[in-house]
Formats: structure tokens, C-alpha cells, sequence
């Protein structure tokens, strides 16, 4: 979303409390995705690999219960 220009108006739901919205939806799916994606690695024996998603996801997942804090103190607010 460029400029200055609100856009809750079109979605019903301020800028800020959307993209906080977006941004734990995002870590979940990252996180869903990920597991996919250490499976992967760990079907071919690649453990460099998957350890590296499993600290992605690990992230993910961090960013997630943040965001769901935060968004549950507002919502509730």
C-alpha cells in the first residue's frame, strides 16, 4: 500500500490492524510450509538442510505467537 492513503474504508479493517492481521497469517503458513519443506530434506538425508528449516520455521513460528499476542490485546482491547 503506497502513499499516504488509508485503505480500511474499502477493507473495513485499519492498515495497521490488517497487515498485523496479514503478518500472523503469513508466519502460520510459513511455518505449515516449512514443515513440508524439512520432510523433504529429511527424505533425502539432508540434515544441514533441514536444519535450516527447522530455525526458519522455529522463526516462523516465534513471529506467529508475537503477532497473535499483540493482536490479542487490541482485538480485545
Amino acid at each position: 500500500m503506497a502513499g499516504n492513503t488509508e485503505t480500511g474504508g474499502v477493507t473495513g479493517t485499519k492498515d495497521k490492524d490488517y497487515n498485523l492481521i496479514w503478518y500472523v497469517e503469513s508466519c502460520l503458513s510459513n511455518a505449515l510450509r516449512l514443515e513440508t519443506y524439512i520432510q523433504d530434506a529429511e527424505r533425502e538425508n539432508d540434515t544441514e538442510l533441514a536444519d535450516l528449516f527447522r530455525k526458519a520455521q522455529a522463526d516462523s513460528r516465534k513471529g506467529a505467537e508475537l503477532g497473535k499476542q499483540l493482536l490479542g490485546t487490541r482485538v480485545g482491547g
